[in-house]
């Protein structure tokens, strides 16, 4: 019994490796996508009148404590 891989037909490889290439653009495809998607939820979030009023409560906080410390 040969339990020894066997190397396919360069045929065989060279479909393979067309295969593996087109699978490599999508997979750059798709993550050049969820990139611009991320940044667009970053801009939404930055914009968001909720994280204004946080960033400005989380001032007033500050504020406060280093007025209570001095």
């Amino acid at each position: 019994m040969n339990n020894q891989p066997r190397i396919p037909d360069p045929e065989t490889r060279k479909r393979s490796v067309e295969k593996l290439r087109e699978v490599v653009r999508q997979y750059d495809t798709l993550n050049l996508l969820l990139d611009r998607a991320i940044a667009q939820a970053e801009e939404d979030i930055r914009n968001s009148p909720l994280t204004a009023y946080r960033l400005g409560k989380a001032n007033r906080v500050a504020a406060q404590e280093k007025e209570s410390d001095s």
